[in-house]
């Protein structure tokens, strides 16, 4: 027996090679030789040229090219707070999606540094609860063009609406609830009104609205919704915010059902205890 190798060389082993293929031949060198040369000059068009290698790995290339294709990425959520920026509005009541924003990034590890979108968005724009990637951001547009921002973001990086998270605070709510809706009305919300406009009127995006409680007496609303909270209210809000966050894993990682039975059948801080 013979080989043909591809530097041209001959010599004598249990097969013949013909540019990648072995095939047995009759243990007559000379008549090998011959062979290998009537095949060189001209190769049938069916011949296939394929390396050892290739000939072992056949059948499991096969298999693997008729395999599934991997799932898709999953789409990111957006996790929107609103709010004022500038010094003169830290720790207002009109700035809690802020705030619980600003807990979200803590607990998850995920810096809010980066700016674009007119927006301050989490370090690398993608953050991930579980396996789920999330985008957090602050947009800087002032309350009132909210939509500004949260529109641009979600259309570039085309992000469903059902995917966009907004949190704001509700003169309605009591304070320190939380409540989750999956759609809805702005409810004289100046960014959620800002932010439906930009959806070209849409209420299909699901929110979270955090109760800062009714102004006393006949305080002016907006006069009331840029009061700081007291010492007292602060020691509440950490409860809410921890809820907060711990509703943000459950609607990622198990929907919104869950989440918002999670949120909805809270008690008040008074019934507790």
């Amino acid at each position: 027996m013979c080989v043909y190798n591809r530097n041209m060389n001959f010599r004598v082993g249990n097969f013949i090679s013909i540019s990648s293929i072995a095939i047995v031949r009759s243990p007559s060198s000379n008549l090998c030789f011959r062979r290998s040369k009537t095949l060189l000059s001209s190769p049938p068009s069916t011949f296939p040229l394929r390396t050892m290698s290739q000939l072992s790995n056949s059948a499991p290339s096969a298999i693997a090219s008729d395999a599934a294709p991997p799932p898709e990425p999953k789409k990111p959520w957006l996790v929107v707070g609103l709010g004022n920026p500038g010094k003169k509005y830290q720790g207002t009541r009109h700035n809690i999606g802020f705030e619980m924003v600003d807990a979200i990034a803590e607990a998850e590890g995920i810096p809010i540094t980066s700016v674009s979108f007119k927006a301050l968005l989490g370090k690398g724009c993608y953050g991930f609860i579980g396996d789920v990637p999330i985008m957090l951001a602050k947009p800087q547009t002032f309350m009132n063009s909210s939509g500004e921002s949260v529109g641009a973001i979600a259309k570039y990086y085309k992000i469903p609406l059902k995917q966009v998270l907004v949190i704001f605070d509700d003169l309605d709510l009591p304070f320190a609830r939380l409540k989750l809706l999956p759609k809805g009305g702005h409810g004289g919300h100046n960014g959620m009104k800002s932010i439906i406009d930009h959806f070209k009127g849409s209420r299909d995006f699901p929110r979270l609205r955090i109760g800062i409680g009714r102004p006393p007496g006949k305080m002016d609303p907006v006069n009331f919704v840029l009061r700081p909270f007291t010492k007292q209210e602060r020691e509440e809000l950490n409860f809410t915010f921890h809820d907060g966050v711990e509703a943000l894993r459950i609607l990622l990682l198990q929907g919104f059902d869950k989440s918002a039975t999670f949120v909805n059948s809270a008690k008040p801080m008074e019934q507790l205890g």
